[in-house]
């Protein structure tokens, strides 16, 4: 089976920004009350955001008083989208890499990745995390994983159309957990790059969503967005019959948010 190159799968998001942005749900709010909590954000605190795609996270950062927040974002489509829907004298949008971003060093107290970070290398993009951030700040990233741990009835019905799909990052190691549930993998990266006090968090949850809306929602998933285009609309066309037909147009997904956190020394 094939695999989507972390190179690739930077390209593949920018197609349509506005749906995407309203398909994919927001994280729960006890993340950034851990992020209040734990971290210390505050209003006045700079931050940095790694894979800042259409904004979900981005808004609430600046809700939360970051500022000023740069936002960094290699997609043309999705960082011009970014700097339109969140007006903000607070927000920078950096359209680059992270790996090319130039930033300066140990001016951040906090730096975030949502749902991103699985598409860099991990430890040199954590050596450059801890670059930027000053001596006691922090580092978090979050992910949510759709599905539960094992298979639904949604999955279990539409597992076929899955079959000679190219994997991502995401899916993590061989025969192992999804690269977000993997946490001895993730604190590993952390304590290697040298953070300390790595923890992770985890939530439970769910939402119903009607076949439209999960047909728009796993239209935003890597491994459907690198299908060749007729390959593509003919496993959305099966998505929705099956969600119509064998779930009456009614689909609940359970999904698990995954955050880590962990300090500069």
């Amino acid at each position: 089976m094939s695999r989507i190159s972390i190179a690739e799968g930077r390209r593949l998001f920018g197609y349509d920004p506005s749906s995407y942005a309203a398909a994919r749900p927001d994280y729960p709010a006890g993340l950034y009350d851990r992020l209040v909590e734990r971290c210390g954000l505050r209003p006045g605190m700079p931050v940095f955001e790694v894979g800042a795609g259409t904004g979900l996270a981005t808004r609430r950062l600046l809700e939360l008083g970051a500022s000023p927040l740069v936002a960094i974002e290699p997609d043309p489509t999705l960082a011009a989208f970014l700097t339109d829907a969140l007006p903000s004298a607070a927000l920078r949008v950096v359209h680059q890499t992270f790996e090319d971003a130039d930033l300066a060093a140990e001016i951040f107290d906090l730096g975030v990745a949502a749902t991103a970070f699985h598409w860099l290398e991990q430890a040199p993009a954590l050596a450059k995390v801890r670059r930027l951030l000053k001596p006691g700040g922090w580092w978090a990233m979050w992910w949510t994983q759709f599905g539960g741990g094992e298979q639904d009835s949604f999955q279990r019905a539409t597992d076929h159309l899955f079959t000679d799909t190219p994997d991502s990052p995401s899916h993590g190691r061989d025969d192992g957990p999804p690269f977000a549930l993997d946490q001895e993998a993730r604190l590993h990266d952390l304590a290697e790059a040298g953070f300390l006090a790595g923890e992770v968090q985890t939530w439970l949850w769910s939402e119903v969503y009607e076949t439209a809306r999960v047909v728009a929602l796993y239209r935003t998933f890597s491994p459907i967005q690198a299908l060749e285009p007729e390959r593509l609309e003919r496993f959305l066309a099966d998505l929705a019959r099956i969600a119509e037909r064998e779930f009456g147009g009614r689909v609940e997904r359970p999904f698990t948010t995954a955050l880590y956190t962990a300090r500069n020394p």
